[in-house]
């Protein structure tokens, strides 16, 4: 992550917050949280006081969605990201983190899998039904 302060000219492309939201899905007002919220580090600027992301940044907001995307709360999305800028004094907690994430996404999943069965099987169910109401095709009309 960057410190917030200006770009260099020399470093790699940056992108906009524009292209950011673009790529991610995540709207303006978003980044901008993430970043009030400490998700994310304060994000570089240009001279003219524009965000400018770095790979490393978008990367980040990457994980970040995948954790989202697996139901983690804002409230340990925070908390693994504080322990990500202590560095990695911190890699054994991250990793006890996303283990026990990891564990309660597989309990999810593995409902998910029982209800789409059920669901699968009142479907099944229903369409028998219909299958049975209708008048039979092999009788002359």
């Amino acid at each position: 992550m960057t410190s917030g302060q200006p770009l260099q000219q020399d470093r790699e492309p940056t992108l906009t917050i524009a292209q950011v939201a673009e790529r991610t899905g995540l709207t303006h007002d978003t980044l901008r949280y993430y970043e009030k919220a400490g998700l994310i580090e304060r994000v570089g600027r240009t001279t003219g006081n524009q965000r400018r992301y770095e790979a490393a940044d978008l990367a980040w907001l990457e994980f970040l969605l995948r954790l989202r995307e697996t139901g983690m709360s804002i409230a340990d999305m925070q908390r693994f990201a504080r322990l990500r800028a202590r560095g990695d004094v911190t890699v054994a907690d991250r990793l006890t983190m996303l283990q026990e994430h990891r564990a309660e996404l597989a309990d999810r999943i593995r409902a998910l899998r029982r209800n789409a069965a059920a669901l699968d099987d009142k479907i099944d169910h229903y369409t028998r039904l219909l299958d049975e109401q209708q008048p039979g095709t092999d009788e002359p009309t």
